[in-house]
């Protein structure tokens, strides 16, 4: 294990200097909080009586004695997720779990679960980054009753994840262990599927096709098995020690599913407020943990949204990350792994390969992981540099990683890297502040020039394509699809026709005050643009014809224009009316007005 590379112990005491107040204020409340074990045994005897007025004999007793541990279920369940149906068993295995080890389990609550994947290019989408916030907000209702020594938390998806952890945060002094329900089995690899999303986009299969493609890609229970958002937070939950080690990909359905789930409740309770191994989840979540997940996220080439998630995360735990951090720590970190879209396999593949016990041994070696952290399993992070696997009587135990890739073309070491860098950058220019994931783009395409076609919705685009009007080299500008504008939604849409013209030999790329996730795909894409047009951003000043720059590998994002003439015009002024009502949106004005820029987290709190 080497020691921790200086630009990456550099950045973490630059942002433990610049959270000293706010995290210290935070760890005083939590440690306050904590000071009691048992806090149900001070609530009064009806209080007390109603939260456990419905459970079994046994447990009743258990919880009426007030030695035992409780454990509260957090849970994302709903049945129309692929990853999130598995969990529909989960509570009864969990209680049964509990029991084993001498304590209680009880479902303290549900926080809703949307799929971005049903609302991509619909106006539910546009509830999508909120939700986040609702379902950290939910978490905290879940918690509120104080009658709970630790938590496990099922979930897995986009917000849901980011979510859980803004809530757990806000009872930091409870330990945390989060639980995932794995990937789905591999289906129409995704290479396949993207062709036959572009064929579609180009009018040359028809809706048949396009439905038949992707119920073949989305085919049973667990999360999608492309490297977005979704499988980008089971790793960040493993590499900064809220998993048990090898947890993240472990399929649903299995024998192994199950015993890690049981093992995760039990571990829950092992580490909870009056024992021995007492491990807060606001003590876990440190400055190195943050550091370690930026870490993670640029070596495996993970979804964008995480410039967003994770600062709002940090600052849950009184932590202040900028893009400035994420910038930095990319310049040290090489690109360790090809899932898609960043290359043709699914994160099975990546598995097989080694997966994250690999991973996380490699990035040791390489003095790119703080290896003192506190994690939910003990030990530091070292103890996840293993894979897990069943005893003969079905029990959970773990093996050393493996010392070679299972697959060289989809994961490797730290000698041999895909890339130096972890291909996310953040660009600065008179455009604002945006990042760009280069990844998946081919080297000659980092660099684009060209006339911008702007346009106030993907809709607005599609409808140009279809037309036959965009032809030629051009950057798409596509705004008012900020937080403040209408809750900034994905903009995966996008993705087919600009596809589609890049393959026609043209030079493109996207600026947009929107959000692309980790399947950005191609081309190249000035994403979270900030600030956003909807505040009157530089944005909002770009006019058909303006030329655009687009440079990932300066790091720059501008428009080639006189600079007097350009900071004198006006901003362009959309009507955003229709965004405000319909699919529940108007219950959301308020997120809307009061919601914070992407580069601060975009968050409501």
């Amino acid at each position: 294990m080497a020691e921790v590379k200086d630009r990456i112990a550099e950045v973490t005491e630059r942002i433990a200097r610049r959270s000293h107040d706010d995290r210290s204020r935070y760890l005083e409340r939590i440690d306050k909080a904590g000071a009691n074990a048992r806090p149900r045994t001070r609530l009064g005897c009806a209080n007390q009586a109603h939260g456990f007025a419905a459970c079994s004999a046994h447990d009743k007793a258990l919880l009426a004695a007030g030695q035992a541990p409780n454990l509260a279920i957090v849970t994302a369940y709903n049945d129309m997720l692929s990853a999130h149906q598995p969990y529909e068993t989960y509570p009864a295995l969990i209680r049964q779990a509990a029991r084993e080890a001498g304590g209680t389990a009880q479902v303290a609550g549900g926080v809703p679960a949307m799929c971005d994947g049903v609302t991509q290019g619909e106006a539910g989408m546009e509830l999508s980054l909120f939700s986040r916030d609702v379902i950290a907000l939910s978490t905290a209702v879940a918690l509120s009753h104080q009658t709970f020594d630790a938590a496990v938390y099922l979930g897995i998806c986009d917000k849901i994840v980011p979510g859980l952890v803004i809530g757990a945060l806000s009872f930091g002094h409870l330990p945390a262990v989060f639980v995932p329900a794995g990937p789905m089995t591999s289906g129409l690899p995704n290479a396949e599927k993207a062709h036959v999303r572009q064929l579609f986009a180009e009018g040359k299969v028809g809706r048949d096709k396009l439905l038949e493609s992707e119920m073949k890609s989305y085919h049973g229970p667990g999360t999608c098995t492309f490297y977005g958002t979704a499988n980008t937070n089971q790793m960040l939950m493993e590499i900064m020690g809220l998993h048990l080690p090898g947890a993240a990909f472990v399929n649903p359905g299995t024998q192994l599913r199950e015993a890690l789930t049981k093992e995760a409740a039990q571990r829950a309770l092992a580490i909870a407020a009056g024992g021995n191994e007492y491990t807060p989840v606001g003590r876990v979540l440190d400055e190195r943990a943050f550091a370690n997940g930026i870490v993670g996220l640029h070596a495996t080439g993970g979804s964008t949204n995480h410039t967003i998630h994770l600062i709002a995360m940090a600052r849950a735990g009184g932590i202040h990350l900028t893009w400035d951090d994420f910038a930095d720590i990319a310049e040290v970190v090489p690109l360790l792994c090809r899932v898609y879209p960043n290359g043709k396999a699914d994160v099975n593949h990546f598995h097989a390969a080694g997966g994250m016990g690999f991973l996380i041994r490699e990035l040791l070696k390489g003095g790119l992981l703080h290896p003192d952290v506190s994690t939910v399993a003990g030990g530091g992070i070292a103890a996840y540099a293993a894979e897990p696997g069943l005893t003969e009587d079905g029990h959970v135990t773990w093996r050393e990683s493996a010392a070679e890739s299972g697959d060289a073309s989809v994961l490797r070491g730290v000698a041999h890297p895909f890339h130096p860098t972890g291909g996310l950058r953040v660009l600065d220019g008179d455009l604002g502040r945006a990042v760009i994931k280069t990844s998946a783009v081919q080297r000659e395409h980092h660099v684009i020039e060209a006339p911008a076609r702007v346009f106030h919705s993907q809709e607005e685009l599609q409808a140009a394509f279809r037309a036959g009007d965009l032809t030629g080299d051009m950057v798409a500008v596509v705004r008012f699809q900020g937080p403040k504008a209408n809750g900034m939604p994905e903009l995966h849409k996008l993705m087919p026709p600009l596809s589609v013209l890049k393959d026609r030999g043209h030079r493109v790329a996207l600026v947009t005050d929107g959000r692309l996730s980790g399947a950005s795909g191609k081309v190249p894409a000035a994403i979270h643009v900030t600030p956003e047009a909807a505040e009157g951003g530089a944005i909002a000043r770009v006019r058909d014809g303006d030329l655009i720059r687009v440079d990932a590998d300066a790091g720059r994002l501008e428009v080639l224009a006189d600079p007097a003439e350009f900071a004198a015009r006006a901003p362009a002024q959309a009507d955003l009316s229709a965004n405000e009502v319909g699919v529940g949106r108007e219950l959301f004005a308020t997120f809307r007005a009061a919601v914070g820029r992407a580069d601060a987290g975009a968050s409501v709190f």
